[in-house]
């Protein structure tokens, strides 16, 4: 053992109790020998325990329909979400607005988030109420089993055709989990997203562990210093169409919907962008909410604090940046300007067809 990970062996310990998931960071989440004495699949079943109990502190927020489809799916979908004049707000304000963009590049596509805090509500009376609508904010929360305050930006993907990718495939058109715990993310899509606009497809049943996915993810954790994909390295397993059925879960459902519908999703389940095969673009409202998944109660969260719920977006852009300047692992995301949220990035391969 390498001595920096002797003098960092308490640290490593405490992320125990943690959301930490990366085999490869942490040599004892990526023990071969504790694995095969159970820590991941104990873990894992922890937090699916802790999550279904807060859940049920957050039931009576949540209407008994969408509960029923986050049940049985692992995710809810809601058709004309907002009132057609609030829709018909937010579209305008996104048209007129020029907003601070960072962008973040995989493969052909471009992730842009445009930051909006508290200090911007004011002049975006549609955007407030859309992000203040208690439905949204009580739905992230339910699925995550958190009563925390939701991160909300304003997110354009920007695709180009993945034939033209140049062998530089994009990390989020394969299957995956996002992390061993519950967590929740949430796309209001501003734009009608058809078949062939690379929509979010999702598994569904694949929030609850069956027996045979968790015996699946113990052979993972076993072998975690031979997982050659550096995502499912990381702790986000990704996994092929065809395994699937041995898990026992049938294939991915893709939410080709139209333009105000809300799908909110616990991203422990197995999800993926898809591929697009022609230039692209996507704009939704995108929010998502991950807390630790071993706390035995829903709130008491540092983020959820007044001054900095505030300001979150920008913080979190900052605190990457800092990590940066110090050596640790950067940030993914870069400055993009002042501009249209989805004004096409020239860091793409090459320009949208005119």
């Amino acid at each position: 053992m390498r001595i920096s990970s002797v003098l960092l062996s308490p640290l490593y310990a405490l992320q125990l109790a943690s959301g930490a998931k990366s085999f490869a960071d942490n040599p004892i989440i990526g023990s071969k020998w504790l694995n095969r004495k159970g820590l991941h699949e104990k873990r894992v079943s922890l937090a699916m325990r802790m999550a279904a109990w807060r859940r049920t502190k957050l039931e009576t927020t949540v209407a008994p329909e969408y509960r029923r489809q986050y049940a049985e799916n692992g995710f809810v979908k809601i058709e004309n979400f907002l009132s057609a004049e609030n829709f018909a707000a937010v579209t305008r304000e996104l048209a007129e607005r020029d907003f601070e963009r960072y962008d973040m590049k995989q493969g052909a596509t471009v992730t842009r988030r445009a930051i909006i805090d508290d200090t911007d509500l004011e002049s975006l009376p549609g955007f407030k109420a859309a992000r203040n609508d208690p439905r949204l904010t009580n739905l992230l929360r339910y699925v995550s089993s958190h009563a925390g305050q939701p991160l909300l930006v304003v997110q354009v993907v920007m695709a180009l055709p993945s034939v033209i990718a140049k062998g530089s495939t994009d990390p989020q058109t394969a299957l995956h989990s996002d992390t061993f715990q519950p967590t929740a993310k949430a796309w209001l899509f501003l734009r009608d997203v058809e078949e062939e606009d690379g929509p979010f497809a999702y598994v569904p049943g694949s929030h609850e562990m069956t027996p045979q996915r968790m015996a699946w993810e113990r052979r993972i954790s076993e072998n975690a210093d031979a997982i050659e994909n550096v995502y499912s390295a990381r702790g986000s397993l990704r996994i092929m169409p065809d395994e699937l059925g041995a898990l026992g879960y049938g294939q991915p459902v893709k939410m080709t919907v139209k333009a105000n519908t809300l799908i909110v999703a616990d991203t422990h389940g197995f999800h993926a962008r898809s591929p697009s095969y022609k230039t692209t673009t996507r704009i939704e409202i995108y929010g998502s909410l991950r807390r630790n998944p071993f706390l035995p109660f829903t709130g008491l969260h540092l983020a959820s604090l007044p001054f900095i719920a505030s300001g979150m977006n920008r913080l979190i852009i900052s605190a990457m940046g800092l990590r940066g300047k110090l050596g640790l692992k950067g940030s993914p995301w870069r400055p993009a300007g002042n501009g249209k949220a989805d004004e096409w990035s020239k860091r793409l391969d090459q320009p949208p067809a005119q």
